[in-house]
């Protein structure tokens, strides 16, 4: 059984922190700085009276899709341990629009986001076009590229204290995605879609400024970093994401078609070990993981 002990510098350059001997507030910074970008699911609620409610929330994402599922969470406020209009217009109607939000619109919904009394509406303050939905009663964001209407299956209740989140469980009855942003194929088209993500503080993320595809490592059996020679995997040019690029192969170069590489680049013959690594890393950065294998490979 091998047993691995943290490094010392590792210990050395962290801070350990219990939950419980900070404040709420100082927690919530960490969470959202460290666990972001998210996605933001632009809330569109009514009351019980038909009022509508329009507000952002990035405590979100998608878990399932048969049933096609969406769980966002309005947490309780941290000064002052209220409930957010959203929350209260959820548990009353159980239906609710989640519209995605794109670069186009991320003022406006910031804008929505400001805690105006209950009773105003946010789609007139942010300037937004309330669009009538098929199946449920709360508007959809004409202006937001996707939209689904859901019905409420369940809200858990994390917590009573302020900062405590409140999930509510949503099922897609319908969804509404403009043709502008799809592709040729039919599928969402991911850089004219342009979404937008939140982070800490008041940072956010644009999302198609920041792509870039990984093979999913479940299309191959990859050999795995365990796998990759000792004077490779101890690298002093190579990183973390450097050998993970090496381990996602299903087989390494032959030697013949190392041997065969070598006499087509005679330039990395003879060469020190930290000039080939840093020759392998540069192919690495175009993910050109096969040239990589063979100069690490060359005798």
């Amino acid at each position: 059984m091998n047993v691995y002990l943290p490094r010392k510098k590792f210990l050395d350059s962290m801070i350990s922190i219990d939950p419980k001997d900070i404040p709420t507030a100082k927690l919530h910074g960490y969470l959202l700085g460290a666990i972001a970008p998210r996605p933001i699911a632009f809330a569109s609620t009514v009351d019980a009276e038909g009022n509508p409610n329009l507000s952002p929330f990035s405590f979100f994402n998608v878990f399932s899709a048969n049933p096609p599922i969406l769980i966002f969470s309005p947490a309780r406020r941290v000064k002052n341990n209220t409930t957010k209009h959203t929350l209260e217009n959820a548990i009353a109607t159980k239906e609710v629009v989640i519209n995605v939000v794109n670069y186009n619109m991320v003022q406006q919904m910031s804008l929505s986001s400001t805690e105006y009394p209950k009773g105003v509406n946010e789609f007139e303050k942010a300037g937004f076009t309330m669009l009538a939905s098929d199946k449920i009663a709360p508007f959809r964001v004409a202006e937001s590229p996707v939209q689904f209407e859901c019905k409420i299956n369940e809200i858990v209740a994390l917590g009573n204290e302020g900062g405590a989140g409140n999930l509510i469980i949503c099922e897609v009855v319908k969804l509404h995605v403009s043709k502008a942003v799809l592709a040729e194929n039919g599928s969402i088209d991911q850089h004219k879609i342009d979404l937008v993500a939140r982070a800490g503080g008041s940072y956010y993320s644009r999302a198609k400024a920041g792509f870039f595809e990984i093979p999913k490592p479940i299309s191959t059996l990859g050999i795995g970093v365990d796998a990759i020679p000792e004077n490779i995997k101890n690298s002093p040019v190579l990183t973390g994401n450097n050998l993970g690029m090496l381990g996602n192969v299903e087989e390494v170069p032959s030697q013949k078609a190392v041997d065969n590489f070598a006499e087509k680049h005679p330039e990395f013959l003879g060469i020190d070990r930290v000039k080939k690594h840093t020759f392998a890393q540069e192919f690495l950065n175009t993910n050109d993981t096969e040239s990589a294998w063979k100069v690490l490979l060359i005798k």
